[in-house]
């Protein structure tokens, strides 16, 4: 049987931590930012965790099921 391949977009914008879940950085903050209040953008910087709704989508892109 052949090997399944990893989704390219998607190994660009995941990560795995440690314990094993899915890391991804939020969307809106590459460009059009000077409409974009500060709070906002500090906001929008940090990294968060994929939500458990979506963790198996991510999974399958990543070739890990």
């Amino acid at each position: 049987m052949p090997k399944i391949k990893t989704n390219s977009g998607a190994k660009k914008r995941f990560t795995l931590t440690g314990t094993g879940k899915i890391k991804r950085k939020h969307a809106f903050h590459s460009h059009i930012l000077t409409k974009k209040t500060k709070k906002q953008k500090r906001n929008l910087c940090h990294s968060t965790i994929v939500d458990v709704t979506n963790v198996g989508q991510v999974k399958e892109l990543l070739a890990m099921k």
